[in-house]
């Protein structure tokens, strides 16, 4: 994505684009709820929520992580769709603000009643869908609407998620179309970038075997994908699901080996996305497994969570931030150490939900490494989401 011409803006550089508070303040933010999540999980802190402990851990990543980088990544690829002027300033502190409000909503619910962090938590990616919307329309850019519709089922699924745990005291079902929404977008996305960015890499290499484009065969693992996936939603442990999730796995696994990743070891901002991705058949086989009760079923949902949404949201925002301020794309030590970071998190993550007599060894591996993903991505990139562009 390029950067087009930006406004005459004076005020804060934060605000001069919706990837530098987004990736920021969710950076941050990921790394933090976990900090949280540990003492909440072992009984030793309380938090004024009305969710239960689980819910507000699941929630707060889809909807709290999750929607601020798709906030982000949205608000700097429309105006390249479009041509128009990127939302900046006000409109976009307005928004930031909606989502930093909709964090504390939903952590006071207890307090404020769930109904009202309902409906504070829902305005953010109801606005965004909304400002999306606007932009593309008036841009004429049709083609581009179904991102209206990915926004809007999100938000629809944050409204189910406080809906379902407020009267059957978990969020079951909405856990589960949330997490299959997004690891859509991201198979969507990734289909796309990866074969992308690799093949603009190893163009200027050494001659050699180059990435097959999006074609049939990438339309067909993403048809066979979804039903597999509405089966997951609708009966987990159903015969069925667990075939086709199966069969969904190998395909993504072929659809990986097509784009070459093996020749890309020496470019570690292309590498992550392939291994970021190999995450996505692992979670369709782990949790096709589950419907058999051959591995338990947190596996599969923390490598689709923590390995492709983790490593393929960090992976794009480090190379959206270093593109978009006018710095080399390359991958520094201290990039290389949190993309390391946050698939050690996710391996050591599914270990726990494999191994249950060390589950919390794992479990605190698997933070560490999270929290010095996030919280390191905050720290190595801060400066640069802070300040003007530098070109």
């Amino acid at each position: 994505m390029s950067t087009p011409r930006l406004r005459d803006y004076k005020g804060p550089a934060i605000f001069s684009y919706g990837f530098r508070p987004f990736f920021f303040l969710g950076s941050i933010y990921a790394g933090a709820i976990i900090l949280i999540w540990l003492p909440v999980f072992d009984g030793q802190m309380e938090l004024p929520t009305a969710f239960a402990p689980r819910d507000w851990h699941v929630h707060e990543m889809l909807f709290g992580y999750v929607a601020a980088v798709v906030a982000g990544f949205l608000l700097t690829a429309i105006p390249n769709w479009t041509g128009r002027l990127p939302l900046q300033g006000f409109p976009l502190a307005v928004l930031v603000s909606t989502w930093l409000a909709g964090r504390v909503a939903v952590c006071m619910s207890g307090w404020i009643g769930w109904a009202i962090a309902c409906a504070i938590d829902a305005a953010f990616l109801g606005l965004l869908a909304a400002a999306a919307a606007r932009e593309i329309m008036a841009g004429r850019k049709w083609g581009n609407v179904p991102v209206v519709g990915i926004v809007s089922l999100l938000c629809l699924g944050n409204l189910a998620f406080h809906l379902e745990a407020h009267f059957d005291g978990i969020a079951e079902y909405s856990t589960r179309f949330a997490v299959a929404l997004v690891i859509t977008l991201v198979a969507l996305i990734g289909g796309r970038i990866v074969p992308s960015f690799t093949r603009n890499w190893l163009a200027r290499q050494r001659p050699g075997r180059m990435p097959a484009p999006f074609g049939r065969f990438d339309a067909a693992v993403m048809a066979a994908s979804v039903p597999a996936l509405i089966g997951w939603i609708a009966a987990p442990g159903s015969t069925v699901t667990g075939v086709l999730l199966i069969v969904a796995a190998c395909l993504h696994v072929v659809r990986l080996s097509r784009w070459a990743g093996y020749r890309t070891a020496s470019d570690h901002l292309v590498l992550i996305l392939h291994l970021a991705y190999a995450f996505i058949p692992t979670g369709f086989l782990l949790t096709g497994l589950t419907a058999f009760d051959l591995v338990p079923a947190g596996a599969g949902v923390h490598a689709w969570t923590g390995g492709a949404i983790g490593s393929m949201t960090i992976a794009m925002m480090t190379r959206a931030t270093l593109g978009h301020t006018g710095r080399t794309l390359e991958a520094s030590a201290g990039t290389q150490c949190i993309y390391a970071s946050v698939i050690a998190a996710a391996l050591m993550r599914i270990c726990a939900s494999i191994d249950p007599d060390h589950m919390h060894a794992f479990l605190a591996a698997a933070a560490v490494g999270w929290v010095v993903a996030f919280l390191g991505f905050a720290a190595l990139y801060g400066r640069a989401l802070c300040t003007p562009v530098e070109v």
